[in-house]
């Protein structure tokens, strides 16, 4: 649904209403909503255009993406348009016809000289600037001239319009006017190459370059003749590129009331020629403000009618005591009124012409298309208000679309029409923010309005009112993808740096990232470089902080591209080269002397890569063995069981003592506590001790009893065998005998014993020692290692698991009976 190009049908006229069609309600032509069931769904407008040597794919959703065009997408050469093809160009780029009655064609008065002069210049192929105030008549004066040149360069005469543009615009609109390239631009040295050879006569209106800029643009095009049309103030400027210049002046006083006659369609009073007079000496001849001037007569004129006519007594003429009145005469605007009538012709107006320039007012004198005015007015007949405007003389031709002429916007502002120019610039941008994004929309209506687009977005900007950098961030999201298909990379420059300034205001992190990432890859179109790996490199570390990963990969490409282009290396990992964060999850490895052991954790084996690391030398004199156990983060799974030891230790040591405190204790029968099992170095386990020489196993068992002494000198048994394949390493039975090495001869209970039972009583009978409290073991002694099948262990009696208590008293309680055996 374009606004800009509607049809008959949307106005009520179509041809099919006729006859009893005619009473029936049109249906509804919005593709959104065809019916109250499932809508089709929106579709992005998503544009691959060639700029240079890359192609540039122009999505609103997810951003511009930039790649190295390949061969076979190259475009063809750009043609020549034929003379009908700028003919029709020329029509489509001429300011819209105002709805409504025609307005009286000017005369163009006292200019004859002038322009005979232009076209005597324009033909030797020289260049002309045209200088004269604002309202001097210049735009009229090059309309005039391009019809007398239509026929003196081979490719025509080309109309473009200088209002807010630089030399790369205006030579890229050039490019654009004569030649045929669709969705290509080309990049610097194939459009110098381009508009090296074109030959046409160029009109410029409303130039705003000077020095160096307007140098360049003469130095690229020498095959074209240039009529510029500028400020008085611009003069000093382009003397220095050596143009022939020439001046407009004010029209004289004859002319001045010629010019008001025809705007009035009458002749003039002699009470208005005299005010005209006045006018013309106060104004210095400007035709603009007779054009003005006249259209406040007008309208004079208008309210005489209409007081004469609504004042009648057409029921009754007897009514009328003294007959038809006289119309009412309404006496001349002032002097001060008719030098700046813009307040006073918009107070005649239509309500929806006076909402038309306080819109035009809050958008810095920008009119919108007459299409955009009922739906920002809020009037379906406010598009006529455009014609009342421009008869008013309150607006001027630029480009393809108007606004507001020399003067009236100050007017306007004094008078008041600015009080709300925030809200209404609001309105816009949000009206603007729906059509831009609108599928119908094509870019070249988009950029045709790209200047009463931006207007509404710079207004919001600074703006102090919440909200207003919210709304300038979605215009700009959603004006500057169609720019950007459009080619009027300008425009799109200016929605991207206005969005990113917004989006920052308003704290919008995404969106500032995307405009930076836009910023970046219209830098690297442009061929900056540098420009474009600053801002790709913001936008990289804004939507990797974000998470956004699809966005960051399309920045990575755009700044691998820079790289390649300008020679230095990508400091950024490349997408195709992301690898996950090591992982530090593998277990420590235990310190020497530690016995081997299944970790409390099993590890975690990574299969995506392989972590080798190099452990530490343990310096000389590190405690080892049990003390390096002490270290770590089984600190304190290690001392819980040895408190559980010592309190089973403790128990034992009470136990033995009540059980042989009735009576004197049989020989061989002393047990101690001194003895703790002590590490060997040479298997990496905890062996029994050796037999001493000359000692008889009992029974012809592998099993023994020796004396050897304890740490406290205090001699104390231990039991020596060798163990059979497959069973416990320290597994001797109570009996002497070897274990079988089954699986029910093991401890089932898992906690370690802290002393040994003798199994065979010394030779020499022992007197029973005095009372003692028995001594408390250090942790040193008694501590074990944490498994079962690293620490020796007292081989229980029977197969069921219980607590060492139990099994110590139990094991030294039958074995009291035994009668010693010598050797």
């Amino acid at each position: 649904m374009d606004p800009t190009n509607r049809g008959p049908e949307e106005y009520g006229h179509g041809n099919d209403r006729s006859g009893d069609d005619g009473g029936r309600r049109r249906q509804s032509r919005d593709p959104l909503t065809p019916d109250f069931g499932h809508q089709a769904p929106q579709q992005s407008r998503t544009v691959q255009l060639i700029s240079g040597d890359f192609l540039l794919t122009v999505n609103p959703v997810d951003g511009s993406e930039i790649e190295p065009c390949r061969p076979g997408e190259r475009p063809d050469a750009p043609v020549r348009h034929t003379a009908a093809q700028r003919v029709e160009r020329e029509r489509a780029a001429a300011p819209p016809v105002p709805p409504g009655p025609p307005a009286p064609q000017m005369p163009l008065l006292e200019r004859q000289e002038e322009r005979e002069r232009l076209v005597r210049m324009l033909a030797r192929g020289r260049s002309v600037c045209l200088t004269g105030p604002a309202g001097s008549g210049r735009t009229a004066l090059l309309d005039a001239v391009a019809a007398d040149c239509a026929d003196l360069a081979p490719d025509g005469v080309v109309r473009l319009s200088g209002y807010k543009r630089t030399v790369t615009e205006l030579l890229h609109g050039l490019f654009e006017a004569v030649y045929r390239s669709p969705l290509h631009r080309p990049d610097r040295e194939g459009l110098a190459a381009l508009v090296h050879g074109i030959g046409a006569v160029v009109l410029v209106d409303d130039l705003e370059l000077g020095g160096a800029a307007l140098q360049e643009l003469l130095d690229a095009t020498p095959e074209c003749a240039f009529l510029l049309a500028a400020a008085p103030d611009m003069s000093a400027q382009t003397a220095e590129a050596n143009l022939e210049e020439v001046a407009l002046t004010g029209l004289g006083r004859s002319a001045s009331i010629e010019l008001m006659e025809h705007v009035v369609e009458r002749a003039l009073t002699d009470e208005e020629a005299n005010w005209a007079g006045d006018l013309w000496f106060e104004s210095e001849g400007l035709p603009l403000r007779f054009v003005q001037a006249g259209a406040l007569l007008r309208q004079r004129d208008d309210r005489s009618i209409g007081q004469e006519t609504t004042d009648g007594y057409d029921d009754d003429p007897d009514d009328t005591p003294f007959g038809r009145p006289e119309p009412a005469g309404f006496p001349l605007p002032s002097l001060g009124e008719g030098a700046a009538p813009a307040a006073l012709l918009a107070s005649r107006l239509s309500e929806a012409a006076r909402e038309t320039l306080r819109f035009a007012v809050a958008l810095g004198g920008e009119v919108p298309h007459q299409a955009h005015l009922p739906a920002l007015v809020g009037d379906t007949h406010a598009d006529a208000a455009l014609g009342e405007l421009a008869g008013s003389g309150l607006l001027s031709p630029a480009g393809p679309r108007y606004r507001l002429a020399a003067g009236v916007l100050a007017q306007l502002e004094a008078s008041g029409y600015g009080e709300d120019a925030d809200a209404h610039a609001r309105g816009a941008a949000q009206h603007f923010t729906w059509w831009a994004g609108h599928p119908s929309v094509t870019p070249e209506r988009a950029v045709a309005e790209a200047d009463a687009v931006l207007a509404s977005m710079v207004r919001l900007v600074p703006g102090e009112t919440p909200g207003q950098a919210s709304v300038a961030v979605l215009l700009a999201r959603s004006a500057a993808p169609a720019f950007a298909a459009g080619m009027h990379w300008g425009a799109w420059e200016k929605s991207l740096r206005t969005g990113q300034e917004a989006a920052r205001i308003a704290g919008e992190v995404a969106e500032e990232a995307y405009f930076h990432h836009e910023l970046g890859v219209l830098a690297l179109c442009t061929g900056h470089l540098d420009r474009a790996r600053a801002e790709l490199e913001v936008s990289i570390g804004m939507r990797g902080a974000l998470a956004d990963k699809p966005g960051a990969v399309a920045g990575r490409r755009a700044l691998a591209l820079v790289a390649d282009r300008s020679g230095e290396p990508v400091h950024s990992t490349p997408a195709a080269e992301e690898v996950p964060a090591p992982r530090h999850d593998a277990s420590a490895v235990p310190p020497a002397g530690t016995p081997s052991a299944a970790p409390l954790f099993p590890r975690v084996h990574e299969t995506s890569a392989t972590l080798v690391t190099r452990q530490a030398p343990r310096a000389a004199g590190a405690p080892g063995g049990r003390d390096g156990l002490l270290r770590g983060a089984r600190r304190n799974l290690v001392a819980v069981g040895a408190g559980a030891l010592l309190a089973a230790v403790l128990g034992t040591v009470v136990t033995l003592g009540a059980t042989s405190g009735g009576g004197e204790e049989p020989e061989g029968q002393n047990v101690t506590t001194e003895q703790s099992a002590t590490e060997d170095d040479g298997e990496g386990g905890l062996p029994a001790d050796e037999p001493a020489e000359g000692e008889a196993t009992d029974g012809g068992s592998a099993g023994g009893a020796s004396e050897s002494p304890g740490p406290s000198g205090t001699p104390g048994p231990s039991t020596s065998g060798t163990p059979s394949p497959g069973a416990s390493e320290t597994g001797a039975s109570p009996s002497g005998t070897p274990s079988s090495g089954s699986p029910s001869d093991r401890p089932t209970d898992g906690s370690p014993s802290a002393t040994k039972k003798p199994t065979k009583p010394p030779t020499t009978p022992t007197t029973k020692p005095p009372t003692t409290p028995p001594t408390e073991p250090t942790p040193t002694e008694t501590t074990p290692t944490e498994t079962p099948t690293e620490t020796p262990t007292e081989p229980e009696t029977s197969n069921s698991a219980s607590g060492p208590a139990e099994t110590v008293t139990a094991s030294a309680t039958e074995d009291l009976p035994a009668s010693p055996t010598t050797a």
